[in-house]
């Protein structure tokens, strides 16, 4: 095992690894506020910084044990609903226990990549490496990053919630709708926070339960 790889497997071993992804051009500008409000408010370390060799700007987050799907999901959409209320939700991607990870290639003259914050921007107009990274390089770069503790992570978690809850935009018509075609499209609606869903879930029951009565 390489410094690389050992590097990679403290960070982003098996079920630590949730990857904020934001596609499309002059993504690192709105994804550098997330990676700012992480550290500035939230105070959780910094995630490390990827261009995915395609179409994204990458936030990597790692968890210091493995954590079910639910709640790192839950993780992302807080934070997606905290600080990129304002971004198309169709740019937004999840990446849950991604592989393969930075580096690797995605194709000609195009390659995956961990890099610096100073050096985001620059690939705004194309989110790759035009030749192979180097491999001391990416292991230096993760080095310097330090999984989230669990109870900064529960904080982080709550001081997120109100504005996750509150700031949420509705489905697409769901203004239009019932109640109960809202709850659904809520319950339903992937991009919506993990608590709000679990929420319409019981809303939903409830009122089924009344209805039998």
């Amino acid at each position: 095992m390489n410094r690389l790889q050992a590097e990679s497997q403290r960070l982003y071993g098996t079920g630590r690894a949730a990857v904020l992804e934001l596609a499309g051009a002059g993504g690192w500008t709105e994804l550098a506020k997330v990676w700012q409000g992480v550290q500035a408010e939230l105070e959780l370390p910094a995630p490390g910084i990827a261009v995915n060799g395609s179409d994204a700007h990458q936030l990597w987050f790692s968890f210091p044990q493995a954590v079910a799907a639910p709640e790192a999901e839950r993780f992302l959409a807080s934070l997606r609903a905290h600080f990129l209320r304002e971004v198309p939700p169709e740019r937004i991607r999840f990446n849950l226990h991604p592989a393969p990870m930075p580096p690797f290639q995605v194709g000609p003259d195009r390659w995956s990549a961990f890099v610096t914050q100073d050096l985001a921007t620059l690939f705004d107009a194309g989110p790759w490496l035009d030749m192979p990274p180097g491999v001391e390089a990416q292991a230096e770069l993760l080095s310097r990053l330090q999984s989230m503790a669990p109870q900064a992570l529960q904080r982080a978690m709550q001081r997120m919630k109100p504005v996750a809850s509150a700031s949420m935009p509705l489905p697409q018509g769901a203004e239009q709708d019932d109640p109960r075609s809202f709850l659904l499209r809520v319950m339903n609606d992937a991009h919506a926070d993990m608590h709000l869903r679990i929420e319409a879930a019981k809303a939903l029951l409830l009122a089924q339960d009344g209805q039998r009565r």
